[in-house]
């Protein structure tokens, strides 16, 4: 059984302003939405995640999780959910992930 990432997940961790003067957001990735062969689908979470330290700016109980297509590269069809990122990303504890020998095996 094969299956294939859909969408990133990410939710907004910052916001600044780019050299033109316009507001910019920053999104940390916290996963992926995947489909099975048969159509099924499921949500893939980093385990690292903890969605009380995400900042609610409206001040209400629930996060705002989006929903980013993966980019393609040298265009290529979407990767499998087993290839690594071109860079690695950085979880909230500013552990650098997918740099460790030990993880080379890790699927995802």
């Amino acid at each position: 059984m094969a299956t294939r990432k859909k969408y990133d997940l990410a939710v907004k961790v910052s916001s600044y302003t780019d050299s033109s003067g316009q507001q910019k957001n920053r999104y940390q990735n916290i996963g992926a939405v995947m489909e099975k062969d048969d159509g099924g689908k499921f949500i893939m979470l980093a385990k690292w995640f903890n969605p009380a330290g995400v900042v609610d700016e409206r001040g209400g109980e629930s996060i705002l999780v989006s929903m980013f297509e993966p980019r393609q590269q040298n265009n290529q069809s979407p990767s499998p959910a087993y290839a690594p990122d071109p860079a690695p990303s950085v979880n909230p504890a500013g552990k650098s992930m997918g740099q460790n020998p030990e993880d080379d095996d890790i699927p995802f």
